[in-house]
């Protein structure tokens, strides 16, 4: 990689996780008080009507936004198409949505998602007005825009959530917080791109991006699907309080495992796009890649599943106890997403979209398996059923994404055995201290500690590469910050 693209990945990989620390450590804290504010069945009643909204969010961007990224010179009339196909269908969209929001009402059983799916419809809507800006400043690799809009967003919506909860508007916060955010960032990056849309359509752009699109549209209206489809099982056959409970479990595991990737591949993707025709340096930089995000993933997960008793009670106290075994077993299956999306991503750079499609219906095929235990033998068969399922989808990604570029399976578990190892071993020690009868204060304290000293004094006695180029990147990072300041 040479340096002026290797300095310009890793400001943009930089601002990218930071961007995700502060926007989700926002989130996070927000959402602390709102739990404790609010009652689990609330946050189920959202969680049912995302299904349908997570849906229609990614029907509406139809693919087109990854033609567009991977596209080397995109010009404005690509942008101008892709705004104007995407708007047109989340209109369509939206209008489904609040014709159909009695039918999901009724499938669920519960009334009050009616007027829930009518308004939470309009993100939809809103979202389609900051992709193209969006996608402008991904190409650009300005992550320092995003994560300055994104902070923003969620300090604004964050505030207006905690206030109407305080005052007593139940799910209508939630439901409020969600719109303020979406409407917020969607204005601050129309301001960042100065990017205008002339409502023009090009027939000839439009068939480009579609060509490469479509596969895409399938395969991740499918993968939503099959996610989204674990709310729809709970939901429909336990209760929304029972939803509430995994939907907070899922946030919190979400926080480490698919934070990191997105503000890894959010810059990666972009920057391997421009290295497709040089297969050494494609090869090298994807190896680092899976490394480097790997070890910090595999110890945030696993450590989390050993203090998760402790931190909920913690956290946001004894009424969302239920939700501990669930955090537990989603961190064995969340830690495998970064490698699920990295290897994916491959695909995508490769132009294989196809492969991809044929991918997530193998694997989604497959996760009818946990669906059925959810069913006919409980919540947590269906959990378990997800861990197992992911460990045979990383084996299909890795195995074809890795013919592109010489990287096979096997190596890539070699790769990352001795990060898992050593974080096995740390978070196995720790979670030994929640058998001791001490408070959960003292024992999440003691668990902080200890946790931290072993991370870092195993990973110095073992001299892992990848922590030695993370600490690297830290300590680069760091003394750039400090020269800036004392100029």
């Amino acid at each position: 990689m040479n340096e002026s693209l290797k300095s310009k990945t890793l400001h943009g990989v930089g601002w990218s996780a930071l961007q995700s620390v502060l926007n989700y450590g926002i989130s996070f804290v927000v959402g602390i008080v709102l739990a404790r504010l609010l009652d689990p069945s609330e946050y189920g009643l959202i969680g049912m009507a995302f299904i349908f909204i997570t849906l229609s969010t990614v029907i509406a961007d139809s693919g087109l936004t990854n033609s567009l990224i991977r596209k080397t010179e995109a010009t404005d009339e690509d942008y101008q198409t892709v705004f104007s196909v995407n708007l047109a269908i989340s209109v369509l969209l939206y209008v489904v949505l609040f014709f159909g929001a009695g039918l999901i009402a009724d499938f669920f059983r519960e009334p009050r998602l009616v007027m829930v799916v009518r308004v939470l419809g309009v993100l939809v809507i809103i979202n389609a007005f900051s992709q193209i800006q969006r996608t402008i400043l991904t190409k650009r690799i300005d992550f320092k825009s995003q994560t300055k809009v994104s902070i923003v967003a969620a300090v604004v919506s964050g505030v207006t959530g905690i206030v109407m909860a305080y005052k007593g508007f139940g799910v209508w916060a939630l439901i409020t917080q969600q719109l303020v955010q979406t409407v917020v960032r969607t204005a601050s990056y129309w301001i960042y791109t100065r990017w205008m849309p002339h409502f023009t359509f090009s027939q000839k752009c439009f068939r480009e991006h579609f060509d490469f699109g479509w596969k895409m549209l399938i395969s991740n209206v499918i993968s939503a699907s099959f996610k989204e489809a674990a709310n729809a099982v709970i939901g429909r056959y336990y209760s929304a309080q029972s939803l509430g409970y995994y939907a907070k479990s899922r946030r919190i595991t979400e926080i480490f495992s698919i934070n990191l990737t997105e503000s890894v591949n959010r810059v990666t993707y972009p920057v391997m796009s421009e290295m497709k025709s040089e297969p050494s340096r494609l090869l090298s930089a994807y190896r680092r890649m899976i490394r480097t995000t790997m070890l910090p993933t595999f110890f945030c997960m696993l450590m989390l599943a050993a203090v998760a008793q402790p931190l909920i009670l913690t956290l946001i106290g004894e009424k969302w106890l239920p939700s501990v075994g669930m955090v537990q077993v989603l961190c064995f299956y969340l830690m495998l997403y970064p490698l699920h999306a990295i290897n994916l991503n491959m695909l995508q750079v490769a132009g294989r979209s196809d492969l991809y499609l044929r991918l997530e219906i193998i694997k989604d095929v497959l996760l009818v398996i946990p669906l059925v235990l959810g069913v006919t033998k409980g919540i947590y068969w269906m959990l378990w059923g997800y861990v197992l399922l992911g460990f045979v989808a990383y084996w299909l990604n890795a195995r074809y994404s890795g013919r592109f570029v010489g990287y096979p399976f096997r190596q890539q578990v070699k790769d990352i055995l001795p990060g898992f190892g050593i974080a096995a071993v740390s978070s196995a020690a720790v979670w030994t201290i929640t058998l001791l009868p001490l408070h959960f204060h003292l024992q999440l304290a003691m668990q902080a500690v200890i946790g931290s000293l072993l991370a870092f004094g195993l990973c110095e006695w073992f001299s892992l590469p990848e922590y030695k180029e993370l600490k690297n990147i830290a300590t680069n990072a760091l003394r750039s910050r400090h020269t800036s300041y004392n100029l």
